[in-house]
């Protein structure tokens, strides 16, 4: 199964320059989600941190940096920039997710 038929929402937040995504990830075996993300984002994977309760991924997406974070007690992973002016490629990488997003009920 692809983990990313797991996908429940994705939500652009221009406010705080990110995009939140609600899916089953399991922490211990993050990069079995994140790796496919990646890929479908088609981005690079230039570095991957990680600490007792978070994952943090700094990706390349045609030379805009975009972090992939994930934390465990809240549950939850999103996509960020740093910069104001890359606020599009947010939005336009929600378009490349939202393929995945699976209604209540959905079979992936």
């Amino acid at each position: 199964m692809n983990p990313l038929n797991t996908i429940k929402s994705v939500q652009f937040d221009a406010d705080n320059k990110s995009l939140q995504v609600r899916a089953a990830i399991e922490f211990d075996h993050f990069d079995a989600f994140a790796l496919p993300l990646v890929q479908a984002l088609d981005c690079q994977v230039l570095e991957q941190q990680w600490g007792a309760d978070r994952h943090q991924w700094r990706l390349d997406f045609e030379s805009c940096v975009v972090w992939l974070n994930y934390e465990f007690y809240g549950d939850v992973c999103w996509l960020a920039v740093e910069r104001e002016q890359d606020i599009e490629v947010l939005s336009f990488l929600q378009t490349l997710l939202l393929p995945f997003v699976k209604q209540e009920g959905e079979l992936g």
